[in-house]
């Protein structure tokens, strides 16, 4: 049963996300501080937070905003993955388990967002007859 959003898989495994992006990050140099580094770590971050701030809002239509904010830093940082792979070639082994861990987020995150839209009233049964 899901009672808070720690019990969510999905906030689970973007918690392990942002540990695995702060373990990567230590491996690049000391230059990319305020450059790559901070932005992949506040991108990591976002994920899990909108997660959970979203599940505290008192409406689903908040809660599917979050969703869709966390969906952004995902794609966000896949690319900033994909530019330390490219800039800093060093271990690409990494830089590829993550992008494959994003992606299997953003189909859960999907997948989350899903069952909430079904939650929401049609479209139609908003509409009044004249």
């Amino acid at each position: 049963m899901i009672r808070t959003y720690r019990d969510l898989d999905v906030w689970q495994r973007s918690m392990a996300l942002v540990k695995a992006v702060y373990a990567l990050v230590g491996g690049l140099p000391s230059d990319e501080h305020f450059g790559l580094i901070s932005q992949m770590q506040r991108a990591s971050v976002s994920v899990p937070a909108n997660i959970a701030e979203g599940h505290a809002r008192d409406s689903t239509r908040e809660y599917l905003r979050f969703i869709s904010i966390a969906l952004g830093s995902l794609a966000e940082l896949a690319t900033l993955v994909e530019l330390a792979n490219a800039l800093h070639p060093g271990e690409p082994e990494s830089g590829n388990a993550m992008l494959s861990e994003i992606d299997e987020l953003r189909l859960m995150l999907r997948g989350l967002q899903g069952s909430l839209k079904a939650k929401l009233p049609a479209p139609s049964s908003l509409l009044t007859a004249p």
